[in-house]
C-alpha cells in the first residue's frame, strides 16, 4: 500500500481537542514506537485562526489579529483526514522532533518557533487556504 500521509502534507484533525482543525504533518511514525504502539504522526497546527483584517484598522489592531496560536502533537492516523494540500516545511521540521514534545520547556520552546515560522508564512500570504477556518 502507497504511504500518502507524508510530512509536508495538510491534515484535518478528527479526533480530540483539536478536531475539526488544520494542521500540517511533520513526521509520520508508520511502525509506532514503545509508547505508542500504533502509526502516528507528529503535527503542528492551528489551535487559533488569525482573524479578518481591513484596510480602516490601525497598524496595532492588524498586528494583534495576524496572530497564530499553535499546538503540536502525536495523533493516531485513524483521526486525521489528507487533503490535497501541500505545506513547505522550511524550519517546522528542525523545531518539532518527537523528543522535545515529551519535555515540556522544549516543548514551549518548538511551540514558538512553529508560532513565528507560521505567522511568517501568514504574513507573507502563502499557503491561505492552511489559515482560513473551517466553516461547518
Amino acid at each position: 500500500m502507497v504511504k500518502f500521509l507524508k510530512p509536508g502534507k495538510v491534515v484535518i484533525v478528527l479526533q480530540g481537542r483539536h478536531a475539526g482543525k488544520k494542521a500540517v504533518i511533520v513526521e509520520n511514525i508508520d511502525d509506532g514506537t514503545k509508547d505508542r504502539p500504533y502509526g502516528h504522526a507528529l503535527v503542528a497546527g492551528i489551535e487559533r485562526y488569525p482573524r479578518k483584517v481591513t484596510k480602516s484598522m490601525d497598524k496595532k489592531k492588524v498586528e494583534k489579529r495576524c496572530s497564530v496560536k499553535p499546538f503540536l502533537k502525536a495523533i493516531n492516523y485513524n483521526h486525521l483526514m489528507p487533503t490535497r494540500y501541500g505545506f513547505e516545511l522550511e524550519d517546522l521540521e528542525t523545531a518539532v522532533s518527537a523528543d522535545k514534545l515529551k519535555d515540556p520547556t522544549q516543548k514551549r520552546e518548538a511551540k514558538k518557533a512553529v508560532r513565528t515560522s507560521l505567522r511568517k508564512r501568514y504574513v507573507d500570504g502563502k499557503n491561505r487556504w492552511f489559515f482560513t477556518k473551517l466553516r461547518f
